[in-house]
């Protein structure tokens, strides 16, 4: 039901480790989300454009702000770019499998305004 209202809404979801690289899940989490009709923005540092649409090196390099943060990235990106989207305002993270570890846990429960998910797959809460 929430996910639904996110379509709806025009959520602006940054994917952070967006990928043109088919084996890799930043592409499939890419593909999937647009291709359901979700706002996604790409963000990776070492591509301008990914399958085709404009890419940001970075959160804060985008025309707006997102209302989501997804993390496709190994825990010592992550850690680094949640706290540059705390720092921004950004309240709502979510980190996939893989991108979480005890410190990005440490820095979230820290912070108390922060909405997170960690250790869940944006595809299957999507389906």
């Amino acid at each position: 039901m929430v996910l639904q209202k996110m379509k709806e809404q025009n959520v602006r979801i940054a994917l952070i480790g967006a990928s043109n690289d088919s084996a890799k899940f930043g592409n499939q989490i890419y593909l999937d989300l647009r291709n359901k009709g979700y706002h996604i923005v790409p963000i990776n540092p070492k591509e301008n454009e990914i399958e085709g649409d404009k890419a940001y090196a970075s959160i804060d390099m985008m025309d707006s702000l997102p209302d989501i943060v997804n993390f496709v990235v190994p825990p010592q990106i992550a850690i680094k770019v949640a706290q540059k989207a705390i720092d921004l305002g950004i309240t709502h993270l979510w980190f996939q499998p893989g991108s979480e570890s005890d410190e990005l846990e440490e820095l979230l429960r820290k912070n108390h305004d922060i909405k997170y998910l960690i250790n869940s797959c944006i595809m299957v809460e999507t389906r």
